[in-house]
């Protein structure tokens, strides 16, 4: 044996042949290669290998393909007639022997190999494992389909697949191993025997070289491949029985994992039968809980009836929610600049437009109480309700006292109108949404006590009837609520519609990102469930996991089958029909305590007061420092001031203006009597000087000016007079009143807050004060019958009407010549005393007004026209003076200059008939040279003046005085109730703090009230 090759398969032996007799003969011709010629083997007849007799495929692998070289015909007979020749007897000899032992070791070799059937009886055929794997699949198959969302183990899947990675990298690593040794062994060979042995040599290297050492080698060799082989076999047997407790292993796991499915369908089956138990037995419990209200609304309404007036006249003691709703009240008009911010809880009701936000609040309080529109608006401004327990299903709005019956169709629909109804007029000066809180109670059996505010739904789009500012209007408004980090949210969103048309979830996220105070409601489910072939979505929705948003709890609610007619009894037996027959809810999407609007409502009244009872205090101690902070400023500013707020002032502005009123009664009749002749006189003395008596003095004798005055003042009494004395009346009882106000503003308790306020009122009373119709009448039968009397009948009236004359025609003449004095500017006098100077047109009426005097000079009677030839004589004369002036100017300033004339004239006459009252009587005026015409008209003036001022004082102190009265009274009526006018009238910082300090202290009061009466309830 040449070499002995080592394999992790085993030993490979190579021989060498007979043929290599060139490389023998190189190898023995030199000196250094004897110990390799030792090492020679006699020649064998084939090659193999030490696992040539193992039956079966699974260890052998294909070995290089050493092939034993043909030999020809003649080169065999050559080579044995020489070996016959030289030493045939050693050949033959060495051949036999060599041959015989080489056979003998191999029997013995052969023998001693152990045999490898043991194996087919441990391992499985390649059948049997495609089979079991065949049985695994299609059982795989069934527990998937089974199953439908089982999954294996990761473990159990990364040791199968580790372990049958470990077994495909050993098969690898032995197949390499044994490849590369046959590719060195190869070539090492092809090496060996590149160089051909001689005849001689080979003949002789056989007869001796390996006699004495074959043996020894073949055992040594013989042991060597049965260690090697024990160590296959305990490596095969550790690999065996490491595959077969795997393979049991996989078994019983793939066999628990068949229970374990089979269990899992099982407890499904029950999860299912048991959800529809508890679904059933709710709906029972609600229905025996509404029978149970039903007895107990009818056992109430009999022990009223029994109880009679008795308990009527009873005081009723207030519940905890209407007292927490009269806070809520008294906060939503509060607005203070200590910014004590209203933090209590309510439940604010926020979603898109027609989600469904007002059919859900509809659902908790029982009644269709809101307005209803197809896809338009129509929640317009924020309505607060109160929800309520008691034995009556009624409504009501805070300022009204009616109660609207809910049970009846036609009560509901009034109050669906004044709902509507206050939402316009809310709105004002074109805008769409208003910020005014309606607010309203609804009390009836079974309700959950909770104050929720329903709010506009928000919109993306503005449409061409809104308001351009109507969407920022509407989330101003929501989250102006939502910004109360005490309020409850409840998030309405439409489950018929794609979650990704929501806005108003993204809004909520914004106000309250950890979700510690929102409520998510899915409305329409009904039409979700229909629209929607993906039940998962809605598992996802209710599970908090579609929206950007978080939430406390997640419910699930119908409200209705889209018919608006429908009522509360029909939409809760459709809900409950929906939600025992859904797919969604028999699939496990939703679990029964987030179904049905009655579990909505019990889960948000239970939050609304857990928050009610963790705040509410902390609220109170706010506002009791906001109290006494105001109370500080007020004793620092106003320390002697009792404190009045806005009303407060009011009535006390009330209570002085009629005061004043009743204070015109205290006026005496002569008083009356003097203010409105005086007030009379001055509205008619111009008209009676310009257009009765100037013409009437124009004429020439007596009888004539008898005649015309007569005329005029019958003209003057039929069409204008009356009229006038009316207006006179009106304007001297507006006079006297104002009088009385003026001189309460001069006394000393005077307070000036109030003065706008009664400005304000006097000035609107006054203007819709109108005189009766009928005083005019009236008046013109009583002027006319006092001016046709001419008869004087005693000196003393004769006295007074020369007086009167002589007064009126001094204060006409007085008049008249501060007129001529502005025309014709200062005096010499005036110019040297005071240094002021005529302007040129004072002077050019300087110089007509001369010329214009000189002419009356002349003509001492004459008459109050300049005819045109006296008008171009004044013009010429001032033109020679050197002043230029034209006819109108001459006209003009002969008016005053002949005023002034004639009433000197006249004054001079008065004088002259004070003592001719005996002549008048007489009838002796001609006789003696005197005309008192003159001072016979202006006492039948007088006396028309007397008669008219005495009924006016009397349609005064009887009538309009008493009307004036009403009519302030009724001013003050209404700004009583116009709030905006009240805080127009009535400002400054002492009523906006006292406001403030009466509103917080009310506001304090009531809490501490509710306070009290929840922890009594505790």
């Amino acid at each position: 044996m040449f070499k002995l090759r080592k394999g992790r398969f085993g030993f490979a032996v190579r021989v060498i042949a007979v043929s290599h007799t060139r490389w023998v003969r190189q190898k023995l011709s030199s000196q250094h290669d004897h110990q390799h010629v030792r090492t020679v083997i006699a020649p064998v007849l084939r090659q193999y290998s030490s696992l040539h007799c193992l039956q079966g495929d699974l260890l052998r692998v294909s070995g290089p393909n050493y092939g034993i070289p043909s030999r020809g015909i003649g080169m065999v007979i050559a080579r044995v007639l020489r070996g016959a020749l030289k030493i045939r007897y050693l050949l033959l000899g060495g051949s036999i022997a060599g041959g015989s032992a080489l056979a003998k070791t191999y029997e013995q070799w052969r023998d001693a190999l152990p045999d490898a059937k043991f194996l087919e009886g441990i391992l499985p055929s390649q059948e049997d494992l495609d089979s079991i794997r065949t049985s695994l699949i299609s059982y795989r198959d069934k527990i998937k389909e089974a199953v439908p969302d089982f999954t294996l183990d990761p473990k159990l899947k990364e040791l199968g697949e580790s372990h049958y990675d470990q077994l495909v990298l050993w098969f690898k690593e032995r197949l390499d191993d044994a490849i590369r040794a046959a590719e060195e062994e190869k070539a090492e060979n092809a090496a060996v025997f590149s160089d051909d042995f001689s005849s001689d040599l080979t003949q002789n290297a056989i007869s001796f070289s390996a006699m004495g050492s074959a043996a020894e080698r073949e055992r040594e060799k013989a042991e060597l491949l049965r260690l090697r082989q024990s160590q296959i076999e305990e490596e095969l047997q550790e690999k065996t029985e490491t595959l077969t407790k795997e393979l049991q292993n996989h078994t019983r796991e793939n066999a628990d994992l068949k229970k374990r499915s089979e269990a899992n369908e099982t407890i499904r089956e029950k999860y299912e039968s048991l959800q529809e138990e508890l679904m059933e037995v709710q709906l029972k419990y609600q229905k025996e809980v509404e029978r149970l209200e039903k007895e107990n609304k009818e056992l109430r309404k009999s022990l009223m009836l029994k109880a009679g007036d008795t308990t009527a006249r009873k005081k009723i003691k207030k519940s905890l929610i209407d007292m927490y709703s009269e806070v809520l009240d008294e906060l939503c008009d509060y607005d203070s600049s200590y910014d004590t911010q209203d933090h209590l809880p309510r439940v604010v009701v926020v979603g898109d437009q027609s989600s469904g936000k007002t059919s859900v609040l509809e659902m908790v309080a029982q009644a269709r109480i809101f307005p209803r529109g197809a896809g338009e608006m129509m929640t317009r401004a924020p309505v607060m309700v109160t929800l309520s327990e008691g034995p009556y299903h009624i409504s009501s709005f805070k300022d009204s006292t009616r109660e609207f019956d809910l049970t009846k169709e036609s009560e509901l629909a009034e109050l669906r109108k004044e709902v509507e109804l206050r939402m316009r007029n809310s709105v004002r000066s074109g805008r769409t949404v208003s910020h005014e809180v309606i607010s309203m109670t609804v009390k009836g059996p079974g309700l959950q006590r909770m104050v929720l505010v329903d709010l506009p739904g928000i919109i993306s789009t503005v449409t061409t009837d809104m308001a351009t500012d109507t969407r920022e209007a509407i989330r101003a408004i929501s989250q102006q609520y939502m910004s109360n980090p005490n309020a409850i949210i409840l998030c309405i969103q439409d489950g018929s519609v794609d979650a990704e048309r929501s806005n108003v979830t993204d809004l909520v996220s914004q106000m309250d990102p950890q979700g510690k105070r929102t409520i998510f409601v899915l409305t329409k489910v009904d039409l979700a469930e229909e629209n929607l072939t993906n039940p998962d979505r809605i598992r996802k929705i209710l599970a908090g996991k579609l929206f950007p948003m978080r939430a406390l709890g997640y419910f699930a609610v119908v409200t209705g089958k889209g018919n608006q007619e429908d009522s509360i009894q029909a939409i809760k037996d459709y809900e409950e029909a929906f939600f025992r027959s859904s797919r969604i809810f028999k699939g496990g999407v939703i679990n029964s305590h987030q179904c049905t609007t009655r579990n909505l409502s019990l889960a948000v009244s239970e939050c609304f007061w857990k928050m009610v009872r963790d705040t509410v205090e902390q609220q109170a101690d706010a506002f009791k420092a906001t109290r006494f902070n105001l109370e500080t400023e007020w004793k620092n500013n106003f320390p002697r001031t009792r404190e009045l707020d806005r009303d407060e002032l009011f009535e006390k502005a009330r209570g002085d203006i009629l005061d004043e009123v009743v204070n015109l009664s205290q006026l005496s009749p002569k008083q009356w009597e003097d203010a409105l002749s005086k007030k009379l006189w001055d509205k008619m003395v111009t008209y009676i000087f310009e257009n009765i008596y100037l013409p009437a003095a124009q004429t020439e004798n007596s009888g004539t000016f008898n005649t015309t005055a007569d005329i005029k003042l019958k003209q003057w009494a039929d069409q204008m007079l009356p009229k006038k004395c009316v207006e006179v009346g009106w304007e001297t009882l507006e006079d006297e009143f104002r009088k009385f106000m003026e001189c309460a503003k001069n006394s000393k308790d005077h307070d000036n807050i109030f003065d706008n306020l009664k400005a304000c009122v006097v000035d609107e009373a006054m203007r819709r004060h109108q005189w009766e119709d009928k005083a005019a009448d009236v008046l013109r039968v009583i002027q006319l019958n006092a001016l046709e009397d001419r008869s004087v009948n005693d000196k003393q009236q004769w006295d007074a009407a020369c007086k009167f004359l002589e007064d009126s025609v001094k204060e006409k003449l007085q008049s008249t010549e501060g007129t001529l004095r502005e025309m014709v500017g200062p005096s010499t006098k005036e110019q040297w005393v005071y240094w002021c100077y005529p302007s040129e047109d004072q002077k050019k009426r300087a110089a007509v007004k001369a010329e214009l005097e000189k002419l009356l000079i002349s003509d001492y009677t004459h008459k109050n026209t300049l005819s045109y030839d006296e008008v171009t004589t004044v013009r010429k004369n001032s033109q020679n003076q050197g002043v230029d002036v034209d006819n109108e100017f001459v006209r003009e300033t002969w008016h005053p200059v002949y005023r002034r004339h004639f009433l000197r004239r006249a004054l001079a006459k008065a004088y002259d008939c004070r003592k001719a009252f005996y002549a008048y009587h007489q009838g002796l005026e001609g006789e003696l040279g005197v005309e008192c015409n003159d001072i016979v008209l202006f006492w039948r003036i007088q006396q028309m003046i007397k008669i008219t001022a005495n009924a006016l004082r009397q349609q005064v102190m009887n009538r309009e005085a008493r009307r004036l009265e009403k009519e302030i009274k009724e001013v003050l009526e209404e700004y009583g109730c116009d709030r905006e006018k009240k805080e127009q009238l009535l400002t400054g910082r002492r009523v906006m703090l006292a406001e403030e300090l009466k509103r917080v202290r009310q506001i304090q009061e009531k809490l501490e009230e509710f306070i009290y009466a929840l922890n009594a309830e505790k």
